[in-house]
């Protein structure tokens, strides 16, 4: 039986890829660096700004000594932007609150940072139906390692088999999946919804019975 479900944040309750990944060039732009949509699509979707600044470190040369302040100035344009275009969606504060009042436990587990999340919990007014958020700062390995999901069911105090994960990329996915987890994977935030939600429960659910 499903007791709790835990979402992850860009991509699935916020439409916010491509604030990261307008964010992050902007600060590359400063010393003339890039990253093309494709790349951020295929390689780095879904992994903290720290994990991608090793990355162009490694296969492009990015000098070391700039990975702190191209993460602080993407930290800024990423905040500028939420500011901007960070608003409520009507369908996602129905699932949760009705979710809410079927006593599922609710949480968020991101790879952004903690400045981010609550932000982007704020300004979309869904902090308000969560037990609780993870962050990449409140784990020592990010997605795709499954430490951060690991720690959230922990904190739920449940099973990983009473806990249903939503995740759009391949690395959350990767990190659901090695948790043990049951997993609903959407391709938008517009999947994300009541329905969807509790298909998905049923299905599982449906499969338990029939063991």
């Amino acid at each position: 039986m499903i007791k709790a479900i835990i979402f992850d944040m860009d991509g699935v309750l916020v439409d916010a890829k491509d604030w990261h990944y307008e964010a992050l060039n902007k600060a590359l732009e400063l010393f003339g660096f890039t990253i093309s949509k494709y790349e951020h699509l295929v390689t780095y979707d879904g992994l903290p700004t720290s994990r991608k600044l090793e990355m162009l470190s490694l296969e492009r040369g990015l000098p070391k000594g700039l990975h702190k302040f191209i993460n602080r100035m993407k930290q800024f344009y990423t905040i500028e932007l939420i500011f901007n275009k960070c608003k409520p969606v009507f369908y996602h504060e129905y699932a949760l609150s009705n979710l809410k009042d079927m006593n599922y436990k609710l949480a968020v587990a991101s790879n952004s940072v903690r400045q981010t999340v609550d932000l982007m919990m704020q300004k979309s007014k869904l902090q308000r139906y969560l037990d609780f958020s993870l962050s990449n700062e409140d784990v020592e390995d990010s997605k795709p390692n499954p430490e951060i999901y690991i720690k959230a069911i922990e904190k739920f105090g449940v099973k990983p088999e009473e806990c249903l994960i939503v995740e759009d990329n391949e690395n959350g996915i990767r990190a659901a999946k090695a948790s043990g987890a049951n997993l609903l994977i959407v391709e938008s935030i517009q999947d994300v919804n009541l329905k969807n939600i509790l298909g998905r429960i049923k299905e599982i659910e449906g499969e338990l019975c029939e063991f």
